[in-house]
């Protein structure tokens, strides 16, 4: 069964990577693979275990119990990034957005080059890297009319944003999964990512910046509107982003999961788009009146604007994994394949574990998701609360799918605004990638070494 198991996971896993020339769209085969393993667990009535991180051992279970955990688990990522992405959409509701805009005055490619990467970082770390590319993106549409040079943009912004994404616990999906995971807190994660990541953006936007296609001036249009079209667009703009920032606090303050954090900001965000947009507050439609009002609400608005196959995709890659974890089969994975790299210098990210595995698990998120790799390495080690392989994970997962233009949702989002084509960014921005990816991973071990010394 354990045979039939790993061919249903592989299949499902390689109708995720090839979602783009199958097309079929990814949350299909994860909801079909999820809906599989578990069915086979329990027509075969197969023995499932909760992983003890402590004892570092499998407890044995109940499937309905494990299913009902791994339920809770999933749910709280889920709703998490549902408020988080119902603020955004109220922000760009309201056009904050624009008021980015209005900060750019330089024509200079590449103090612009540096002014949209360090935007790249800064907002993808508040509301996360996916975001940030549409938005710097679409502005930059605005700002630079040739083609060729906003695709070279367009790629440093995709390694930016990744790299920033990667520090912040709501700056990524994978980040926030460690994060609500309880494999690494808040101040521990920033202390350990935010210089390696930092290096990761940095070192290709210098190197970039120093290229003939960044040397003169951009023509930008005079005659562009530069703030927001709603005069409440900027106090939308940063009321989203302080309540978006505050969920780290809340929870650091009330010791409650960051879910119920998230669903305070959006309830403020809300009471205030709400208000600015003088309509009524509609739960339910009961009458024509009511449904009038929500169809001009910002909130259901927003609510309807959210990318539910990105949900349901998380959904389905999260159980799919967890029925792999309840089996024992990551688990004892981790330790075959620990066994099998060699150690590099001073050896370890954490214990049991070294440094090119980690390296490894970032550059195959590259080809593969992200996310059920982060999902299976949550399963994989039973390493404690921010021991430093979840450090690292956590950056090698967030910046290491820069590396080709579909290793990640950034990647893949501007793939789309642009039309770059996968071959271009492969010769032309994956090299900036892996040398941002390099320069962060040593700079990574440097200081972890430093401060475990």
């Amino acid at each position: 069964m354990e045979t039939i198991i790993i061919i249903v996971f592989v299949l499902g896993y390689l109708g995720i990577a090839f979602e783009h020339s199958v097309k079929v769209d990814k949350l299909i085969p994860a909801l079909v693979m999820m809906a599989v393993l578990w069915a086979i667990i329990g027509v075969a009535h197969m023995p499932v275990f909760e992983v003890n991180t402590e004892l570092r051992e499998l407890e044995p279970t109940h499937i309905d119990e494990i299913l009902l955990h791994h339920l809770g688990k999933t749910a709280e990522i889920i709703v998490f990034l549902l408020g988080a992405m119902t603020i955004v959409e109220i922000i760009d509701y309201f056009d904050g957005f624009s008021t980015i805009k209005s900060f750019i005055k330089t024509k200079k490619k590449r103090t612009l080059l540096w002014i949209f990467s360090i935007l790249a970082f800064v907002l993808s770390a508040i509301i996360d890297n996916l975001t940030a590319t549409i938005v710097l993106i679409t502005i930059l549409q605005k700002l630079v009319n040739d083609k060729e040079l906003r695709l070279w943009f367009a790629g440093i912004i995709i390694i930016a944003a990744n790299a920033g994404g990667a520090w912040s616990p709501i700056g990524d999906v994978t980040t926030t999964m460690l994060w609500i995971a309880n494999k690494v807190s808040a101040p521990s994660l920033i202390e350990h990512v935010l210089v390696p990541s930092i290096l990761c953006f940095a070192v290709p936007t210098f190197v970039a910046s120093r290229m003939k296609i960044f040397a003169g001036n951009v023509e930008v249009d005079e005659n562009a509107e530069d703030g927001p079209a709603s005069k409440y667009g900027s106090t939308m703009f940063y009321l989203g982003l302080a309540g978006i920032v505050s969920v780290p606090v809340f929870k650091m303050i009330t010791h409650l999961p960051p879910y119920v954090g998230m669903m305070l900001a959006l309830a403020v965000v809300a009471t205030f788009a709400e208000f600015y947009s003088n309509t009524k507050i509609s739960i339910s439609h009961v009458d024509g009146e009511s449904e009038a009002a929500s169809h001009h609400s910002p909130v259901h608005r927003a609510l309807s604007k959210i990318e539910l196959p990105s949900i349901l995709f998380f959904l389905g890659i999260l159980l799919a994994v967890a029925a792999l974890e309840s089996l024992g089969m990551l688990f004892e994975f981790a330790g075959v394949l620990d066994a099998s790299m060699p150690k590099m210098g001073t050896e370890t990210v954490g214990e049991h574990v070294s440094d090119l595995t980690v390296m490894l698990l970032g550059a195959g998120s590259a080809v593969i998701d992200n996310v059920p790799l982060v999902a299976a390495s949550i399963g994989m080690f039973s390493v404690p609360i921010d021991d430093p392989v979840w450090h690292f994970i956590a950056f090698s997962a967030g910046t290491g799918g820069s590396m080709l233009i579909i290793g990640s949702a950034a990647g893949v989002v501007a793939m789309g605004m642009e039309k770059i084509n996968f071959m271009w960014y492969l010769k032309k921005i994956s090299w900036l990638a892996f040398l941002g990816f390099l320069s962060g991973s040593i700079g990574f071990m440097l200081i972890r070494n430093l401060i475990l010394n």
